[in-house]
């Protein structure tokens, strides 16, 4: 730097640099991601951290400490502890890495020519195919269920997710009343950002009315959320009907005897199938289902 200011400003910089470990920096950035709504980034980054620190054994891991053996070793640790699947070790090498490169933009990491994770090749395992048979379907469709409120909501919602075009749990869940007109909803993915509209059915729509939020205050158009979008509790308030809704699907699989566990993305993964078997294009079924490719 030219100016006597701008010595100072690198001066303090590097001075930061020096003494910010990794856990310090990825603490901060948990918290600035959830100012900013970004709830599941926040959660990722901190599980992450959380694993890492395990791992060290120590909160002082210095930028400097952090090298392609340790990324290694830590990747290694991951995998002896026999319990984590590969996707899952991965997202959190993942975010390992973002957190390591936002520190090196913000000048807070060593600024090297080559990352210590350019190594680091993530390849997502493979996963079950969780798409069920027609017929089981139906047979769902048909349980009476009405004397257990909650695995009737749950059969419900996975039917109605079903017929909507395989709409995943989280857009059902923030759906508005606005996002309704006649037997239109229209609405945009909360992955992607992309603007989708289905055309319900009858079925549907039954299914819509039997639950929609009757709370004149409440903006959702079904009764999960209670708080304002984007809140810190309108988020806990999903994360809690997400597990209860996995749990209550998982009861109601083994009710019917089936060998696959469900889940919340049974019926998104049903509908795609059904609809591939059905002789539909691809990319009709990748743009129904708001992708950002076909290839995905």
């Amino acid at each position: 730097p030219r100016s006597e200011d701008g010595r100072l400003v690198w001066f303090i910089s590097k001075l930061y640099c020096m003494t910010t470990f990794f856990f310090t920096y990825a603490d901060t950035l948990v918290k600035r991601k959830r100012k900013a709504e970004h709830f599941s980034t926040a959660d990722l980054y901190r599980a992450s951290s959380n694993w890492l620190r395990q791992f060290w054994g120590d909160d002082r891991l210095s930028f400097d400490d952090i090298t392609p053996g340790l990324i290694d070793r830590f990747r290694d640790w991951l995998q002896s502890l026999g319990h984590l699947k590969t996707n899952s070790i991965n997202s959190y090498l993942s975010s390992f890495r973002a957190i390591f490169h936002r520190a090196v933009r913000e000048g807070l990491a060593p600024s090297n020519c080559l990352s210590p994770f350019a190594h680091l090749n993530l390849r997502q395992g493979e996963t079950a195919k969780r798409a069920l048979r027609r017929e089981t379907i139906e047979e769902i469709a048909q349980m009476d269920l009405s004397d257990n409120h909650e695995l009737e909501e749950a059969k419900d919602f996975a039917l109605f997710s079903f017929l909507a075009c395989g709409l995943p749990f989280v857009d059902l869940a923030y759906l508005r009343k606005s996002d309704l007109r006649g037997n239109v909803i229209s609405y945009r993915r909360r992955k992607t950002g992309r603007p989708l509209s289905v055309t319900l059915t009858t079925e549907a729509m039954f299914l819509l009315q039997k639950y929609m939020n009757r709370e004149e205050q409440s903006p959702y158009l079904f009764p999960m959320l209670h708080s304002d979008e984007g809140s810190p509790k309108a988020y806990r308030e999903y994360q809690l009907a997400l597990r209860n809704f996995n749990y209550q699907l998982e009861l109601l699989g083994k009710a019917l005897g089936l060998k696959d566990r469900l889940s919340s993305y049974t019926a998104r993964h049903t509908w795609a199938t059904t609809a591939y078997y059905c002789e539909i294009h691809p990319g009709i079924i990748s743009e129904a289902m708001g992708h950002s490719s076909i290839t995905v």
